[in-house]
């Protein structure tokens, strides 16, 4: 198929949408390349808001089709800090939380083009990802709509059969509603925002007797309102394994640790962390105070906070009109080819979607085809062939969340898989922009994530010190 497309669109100036608009500009081939972000600053999920209302937050939270979110507000301020400005700074609550570190070495995690995060320690902070991350979308920043939210983009119907989409926005500050069609969209909105909180028996009248004792990892923010309390912590993912561990620094012992799936490897047993089963209700007054059963039958009652590090729904509000559905039960995107393309709207395109990946240069690799097959420099599969790599992701991981999990290295393999399909691009005078591949002594390190974390961790604030690998006496061995 060959696209006319000259006017394209970005929903989102994260780390995703910043990367897809570098690879757009390198082309050399588009004549608008108009990027929206809802927040004031790029960064998209690194982002820190200090203050997170959990009020907002249902319990249980079981809908991926929940509404655009709607930004809370902070006056901005003058360079001297004193005077407050008339105009107001939109603010989104995202996940990031105080003390969060990466849970990748900077050195794997670093775009391929900026190796600039090496420069702080191994395991970076997350404010040094921002300000990494603000730095390098400087060269596109005058592509970017700040404060614009996207409410709805919708499929024209064209006379000649090619996709054409408008695209509806608003201006935070001032209102102001800004309508324009486009040739292509591509989606990079990141799926941290709508949080799944599961309707387990019992959980909605219990909150309403113990109100503001479940939460959700989105709006934890620090370990300090936990002090002396007992605590559940469900979930064994990164976040949930860190976020225990910080809690349990504060928290009465044993901290409860209720897990589905068995602890990873490296979540090394501890005196103060008691690993549980699953909840499978939550327990009425008259039964037990504060009290929960797990799947073995054990009952916890006086339970003072409960934390749900369960995930998020893959929701996109302003997709709601697009045929067929883009999600349905907010698990996974349907109808997409290699994690990327919609099948049915091949002008539509999906950077990000993965998970337990190496992010940044995964989104190289995506935004590296996605910018050869709207240049007409690639082209996709047919239309059986697109559909016959679904059914086979659906045969290997289900068509639920798995969909999009990349796991045992597959996001290293999926990269490289993306670049040489980039390879294959008809040739420019001069390629701008072309990812590299993963090598081996990188595969290497990626499986070794685990063990070199553990070992950071354990240094205390030793850790801040160390900038390499060497420095942590950390040997990388096939």
């Amino acid at each position: 198929m060959i696209h006319n497309i000259r006017k394209v669109a970005i929903i989102g100036a994260g780390p995703a949408g910043v990367t897809t608009a570098k690879h757009l500009l390198s082309e050399k081939h588009f004549g608008t390349i108009d990027v929206f972000e809802q927040q004031a600053s790029t960064g998209g999920v690194w982002n820190y808001t200090p203050y997170a209302p959990s009020g907002e937050l249902s319990i249980p939270q079981t809908n991926p089709q929940l509404p655009l979110e709607e930004p809370h507000w902070e006056r901005e301020r003058s360079g001297h800090g004193d005077h407050i400005w008339g105009r107001s700074k939109p603010i989104f609550v995202t996940p990031m939380y105080d003390r969060l570190e990466s849970n990748i070495p900077h050195f794997l995690m670093e775009h391929s083009d900026d190796a600039s995060l090496e420069e702080g320690q191994l395991f970076v902070g997350h404010e040094s990802v921002l300000r990494y991350l603000n730095s390098y979308a400087d060269d596109v920043r005058h592509l970017i709509s700040f404060k614009t939210q996207v409410y709805d983009i919708k499929k024209l119907e064209t006379d000649n059969g090619t996709d054409r989409w408008l695209v509806c926005a608003r201006n935070l500050v001032t209102n102001k509603v800004i309508e324009d069609t486009y040739d292509a969209v591509a989606v990079a909105s990141g799926h941290h925002y709508v949080p799944v909180v599961p309707n387990i028996p019992g959980i909605q009248a219990w909150n309403e007797i113990y109100h503001n004792t479940i939460t959700h990892s989105k709006y934890y923010r620090h370990p300090d309102s936990f002090a002396n309390k007992k605590v559940v912590v469900v979930g064994n993912s990164a976040s949930g394994l860190d976020i225990g561990t910080q809690i349990g620094t504060v928290s009465k012992h044993p901290l409860l640790n209720s897990q589905r799936s068995a602890a990873p490897e490296f979540d090394r047993p501890t005196s103060w962390k008691k690993e549980m089963p699953e909840i499978v209700e939550f327990l009425s007054q008259s039964e037990a105070p504060r009290a929960v059963r797990f799947a073995d039958g054990q009952i916890e009652s006086d339970i003072d906070a409960i934390v749900f590090c369960t995930g998020y729904y893959y929701s996109f509000p302003f997709l709601s009109s697009v045929q067929p559905p883009i999600s349905s039960t907010g698990e996974r995107v349907e109808n997409l080819y290699k994690q990327l393309f919609s099948i049915p709207h091949p002008t539509l395109a999906f950077i990000g979607l993965p998970y337990k990946i190496v992010p940044f240069r995964t989104y190289e690799g995506q935004a590296a085809v996605v910018a050869r097959v709207w240049s007409n420099r690639l082209c996709l599969p047919s239309g059986p062939e697109m559909r016959a790599w679904e059914a086979q992701r659906i045969a290997e991981k289900g068509a639920g969340k798995k969909f999009h999990e990349l796991t045992n290295l597959e996001d290293f393999r999926y990269h490289n898989d993306l670049v040489e399909w980039a390879l294959q691009a008809t040739p420019q005078e001069a390629e701008r922009r072309v990812p590299p591949r993963w090598s081996k002594e990188e595969e290497v390190a990626r499986t070794n994530i685990p063990g070199m974390k553990q070992a950071f961790a354990e240094l205390g604030e030793g850790r801040h010190v160390v900038r390499r690998l060497e420095d942590l006496h950390f040997s990388l061995r096939e």
